[in-house]
């Protein structure tokens, strides 16, 4: 299955192709996008995570097993830290309010509450850039990050651009942070922060979803109907990902209904709210294994 993304004007299209059996995301340096403006668009819930090569996801799973079991951390007993960069155009173009950047924070702290992990505003950046602004991977995205990003492991760097193409974010995974450091991140549209103009996304959970990459999540319709599925044993198998919130989907019948609430899926932001007590654990873990937090 590939997901079509396509403008108002129907002057462009961008498919993410048949990528879903490894998690719905493709590498973003592939994707071919013009650079519309937000109002000009028609979203869906483009993630382009680049996925974990079958050895990296293989040695993740081990480092999982390897572990202690046992329940998560109570819930907000980890503080990280974020770092907030505002990318706009030399125009003024995608400027957020401190209101609009503490209202997503709040989004994020409410979607997390029953998680071990809370999120700490510690600074805010913005940079002026046209490329950096439109920038869907890449080398922009390498200057942008090399040049700005802070912290450690552990610490959260948001970066929020207008990627254009009807795309929402992407995100890296704990595993990844040893290797390339300073690509360490979720970078997300601008106008789906709570109030802005990306609906039916406009409600703060394209960062949610973004943020549990960062964390360690897969989507839930990893792998399709397969036994293993997003690698959590409590979520059901979905064979593609939902759009808008339909109610009752089933795909995968062997396992029940889809899990189209869970911030996992491609449904609408007012359809979200739910993190799975599997979910929980595997975050937890990975952190504590990648992150050291």
């Amino acid at each position: 299955m590939s997901r079509s993304v396509v403008s108002k004007s129907g002057k462009f299209a961008v498919v993410l192709g048949a990528v879903l059996a490894l998690g719905g995301c493709t590498d973003v340096e592939q994707l071919p996008v013009e650079e519309p403006t937000t109002q000009e668009q028609d979203f869906a819930r483009g993630c382009v995570t680049k996925d974990l090569s079958e050895a990296e996801r293989n040695a993740v799973e081990q480092a999982i097993a390897g572990s202690v079991k046992g329940q998560a951390r109570t819930p907000g007993s980890v503080t990280i830290k974020v770092y907030w960069h505002t990318i706009t155009n030399t125009s003024g173009a995608g400027a957020l309010s401190a209101t609009a950047i503490a209202n997503q924070i709040s989004v994020l702290n409410a979607a997390y509450s029953k998680t071990p992990f809370k999120f700490s505003l510690v600074s805010t950046d913005t940079t002026a850039n046209n490329s950096w602004y439109t920038t869907t991977g890449g080398t922009y995205e390498t200057q942008m990050k090399n040049a700005l990003r802070k912290g450690g492991a552990g610490d959260l760097n948001v970066y929020s651009n207008n990627m254009g193409g009807g795309l929402l974010g992407w995100a890296t995974f704990p595993s990844s942070y040893s290797s390339q450091p300073k690509m360490d991140g979720v970078v997300i549209l601008y106008s789906s922060l709570p109030g802005g103009s990306a609906a039916p996304f406009n409600q703060g959970d394209t960062a949610t979803h973004e943020v549990g990459h960062w964390l360690g999540l897969y989507h839930t319709f990893q792998g399709g109907c397969t036994t293993t599925n997003d690698s959590v044993s409590d979520t059901p198998a979905e064979s593609t990902p939902a759009s808008g919130c339909p109610t009752g989907r089933d795909t995968c019948s062997s396992t029940g209904l889809d899990p189209i609430t869970n911030f996992m899926d491609y449904s609408d932001d007012a359809c979200m709210n739910t993190f799975s007590a599997g979910q929980i654990e595997r975050m937890d873990t990975l952190t504590k294994q990648y992150r050291g937090i």
